[in-house]
């Protein structure tokens, strides 16, 4: 049975493997995640994905706009913990080279994760993440 141990463990494991990923490599994180068709993933890259084929995709698309990066840090702002499911909500700070750009530069994100137990262990269900990390006008959300 998956514990509140074992979530702070994959909780280190997703901090080590975001810090692969933010150098490029999506292997690491991918391993986190249930393989499952109910999984999905909603990043500030592509529209969500839902199905364990457009999840991978979008992990590996994503991990193709960084370089040189880093996990910097974190800081839980919520995390609740059931035998069956658990959330985190959490602030990522990580630093990288984004896209183009040859300067390694801040790269923060908001991000919610659900988790599950799977075969002992805790999976990766949903995620979604954008770059909200502080407050934003109203103005921000009007699409012109």
């Amino acid at each position: 049975m998956a514990t509140v141990d074992d979530l702070d463990e994959v909780l280190e494991q997703f901090q080590l493997a975001v810090g692969e990923l933010v150098k490029g490599n999506p292997e690491p994180v991918k391993k986190l995640w249930t393989h499952r068709e109910d999984v999905s993933l909603a990043n500030p890259f592509s529209p969500p994905a839902h199905g364990w084929e457009q999840v991978a995709a979008t992990m590996e698309r994503a991990a193709s706009n960084f370089r040189d990066g880093e996990f910097v840090g974190s800081e839980i702002v919520a995390k609740y913990v059931t035998p069956e499911l658990t959330y985190v909500v959490q602030l990522e700070r990580t630093k990288a080279k984004v896209g183009g750009r040859e300067d390694i530069a801040p790269f923060d994100l908001r991000a919610t994760m659900i988790l599950r137990p799977e075969d002992g262990t805790w999976k990766l269900v949903h995620r979604h993440a954008d770059q909200i990390t502080t407050s934003q006008p109203i103005e921000s959300m009007v699409q012109e």
